[in-house]
């Protein structure tokens, strides 16, 4: 059984973000189009459930996860 990777916070600096833009700034992707590919194939999880929704509004404390980096979304 393997440990889940450790979580990163990356501050935001604002009430929120989409989940798309965040996948994008917290580096988990680095291009738009592969964000939106990632997300709508199922790769990327919100609070460990698939999110198909790229305009999905996160908050301060939610989970995403992509291959083995899971980030917290801080303010």
């Amino acid at each position: 059984m393997t440990n889940p990777a450790p979580i990163e916070d990356v501050p935001i600096g604002s009430d929120g973000i989409r989940l798309g833009q965040f996948v994008k700034f917290a580096g988990l992707l680095d291009s738009g189009g592969n964000v939106k590919e990632a997300i709508i194939d199922g790769y990327v999880t919100v609070n460990g459930e698939v999110d198909r929704r790229r305009g999905r509004q996160l908050q301060h404390g939610d989970i995403v996860e992509f291959e083995e980096r899971r980030v917290r979304v801080c303010p």
